[in-house]
């Protein structure tokens, strides 16, 4: 099953081709995370150790700004000893898909400097809601 949650799409967000800077698109997936972490995994993210690994985007279509908001619909496809891929598909109110984003979320010690195993709160969490 996929989560979902809705971010609305902001005048500051709007570059000066009239639609939603690029950049801005990973904002999106990360407010999607965010919303995600607390809901699935009951934690805040900015209190977790963790870390962005990774994230590539892939543009379908421009949103502009009376197309908001926008969407978010986030997939864990699989879970790795450390890291926790995430698979996001941001659409527009209509539904029209905008931009693919894929990301790895690493869980990291910042003492030690270095990956530790995913919380096994975390993994059961996300297994059962995605049935993995």
């Amino acid at each position: 099953m996929s989560y979902e949650t809705t971010v609305g799409v902001r005048f500051r967000d709007i570059d000066a081709m009239g639609h939603v800077n690029n950049a801005v698109y990973a904002s999106y997936a990360e407010q999607a995370r965010v919303d995600y972490f607390a809901d699935v995994l009951d934690t805040d993210l900015s209190a977790v150790s963790s870390v962005l690994a990774r994230i590539e985007i892939d543009y379908h279509r421009p949103i502009e700004l009376d197309d908001g908001p926008v969407t978010v619909a986030v997939d864990v496809p699989s879970l790795g000893e450390s890291s926790l891929p995430m698979s996001y598909e941001i659409s527009d109110a209509d539904g029209n898909l905008a931009a693919s984003v894929e990301s790895v979320q690493v869980a990291y010690d910042r003492d030690a400097e270095e990956s530790i195993p995913l919380p096994e709160a975390w993994r059961e969490a996300i297994e059962s809601y995605h049935d993995l």
